[in-house]
């Protein structure tokens, strides 16, 4: 059975980032929380939005940081260390310029690939592995176009592949808890979001 003690989602809090594909990770933890009935609570020496989830086995804490994407670490970290959650038991869901809209795949370690919230991950925790959740949310094919783009609205049509990826990925967390990476892996990377007809 996987050890996974900590969920997080990257984002940037407000209402003017709620709908951009930066906020990819709040929108998964978020739906994660709906399927228990958790609200996220702001936590104020956690520097974000918690909730924890009780079930059977599982003793699961979610976090959103407030802290904006490039700080990511510090809500991290405060958390991890009050509860010495070590930092192979955290799965931090976010969003992958490198895979299109309707794919997620789970990593574990690695270098931050550029993504300043994980980068911020790595240095506030002193290592690199935790286990990544990446959801998919296309490149607009150049590099400077990339901020705009991250702090951009997807179409409704990709919007409607990334929810749909977030809900499966979702499943594949819960057997991620209740089995181990591997299961929840071939789960998650033979999933196909579907598009709207």
């Amino acid at each position: 059975m996987s050890t996974i003690r900590l969920l997080v989602g990257l984002g940037n809090p407000g209402p003017e980032y709620s709908q951009t594909r930066h906020n990819a990770g709040f929108w998964l933890v978020e739906e994660f929380a709906r399927r228990y009935n958790l609200s996220m609570q702001p936590e104020t020496k956690f520097f974000g939005h918690t909730a924890r989830l009780q079930k059977g086995a599982w003793d699961l804490r979610l976090l959103e940081p407030m802290t904006f994407m490039n700080k990511s670490g510090k809500a991290v970290g405060a958390l991890a260390n009050f509860f010495k959650i070590k930092p192979e038991e955290i799965l931090v869901a976010y969003d992958e310029l490198d895979l299109p809209p309707g794919v997620a795949k789970f990593k574990t370690g690695g270098g931050s690939g550029g993504h300043n919230g994980i980068k911020d991950m790595i240095a506030a925790l002193g290592s690199p592995d935790f286990h990544r959740l990446r959801i998919g949310i296309g490149h607009p094919g150049h590099k400077s176009k990339v901020t705009g783009y991250v702090l951009g609205k997807a179409p409704a049509q990709d919007q409607h592949l990334m929810d749909d990826t977030i809900a499966h990925a979702c499943n594949s967390i819960e057997l991620l808890l209740d089995q181990d990476m591997r299961a929840a892996q071939q789960q998650l990377h033979s999933f196909k979001a579907q598009s709207e007809s």
